[in-house]
């Protein structure tokens, strides 16, 4: 398996795996219009404007990704998805790193995940993320919002 930085000619498979990936999510929350679910080429590529995004290849199939932005002290990090075949077999951790190593200079990464996620929660807290705060965004979804120390990267 190879990470790297994803190119614009990337972003329709990316969004087709976010699709796929987060389907499990959807599950979990009862809720098939979560925005990972919803959003279009148009958004993503306007993402792709302001993010940078890492892409996890294997035998040159497109199996994960992550994309984060950032400002002079953090580093804001999202959409971290997995192929469901490979999930469970150390891909996210890795892109989770590549994204640490590639954008190395703030203070803090910080990113979010619903508080019913508990696979996530797991994954980020064996990286060394703290929760800091949970948003109520309705009666059926909060989020925990996690951070981890630039100086603390494992």
């Amino acid at each position: 398996m190879e990470i790297m930085l994803a190119d614009i000619e990337d972003l329709e498979q990316i969004l087709y795996l976010q699709k796929l990936a987060y389907q499990s999510e959807a599950k979990i929350y009862e809720d098939y219009s979560i925005p990972p679910l919803t959003q279009s080429i148009e958004e993503i590529r306007d993402e792709f404007t302001s993010h940078v995004f890492l892409k996890a290849v294997y035998e040159k199939d497109l199996i994960g990704s992550v994309r984060a932005y950032f400002d002079d002290k953090s580093c804001f990090i999202g959409r971290l998805i997995v192929h469901p075949e490979f999930q469970g077999k150390g891909v996210g951790s890795k892109l989770m790193n590549a994204m640490e190593d590639h954008i190395n200079e703030v203070q803090r990464y910080e990113l979010f995940t619903g508080t019913k996620s508990i696979r996530n929660i797991c994954l980020y807290k064996r990286l060394g993320y703290k929760p800091f705060k949970e948003q109520v965004v309705n009666k059926s979804l909060s989020l925990i919002y996690m951070e981890k120390r630039g100086d603390t990267r494992i």
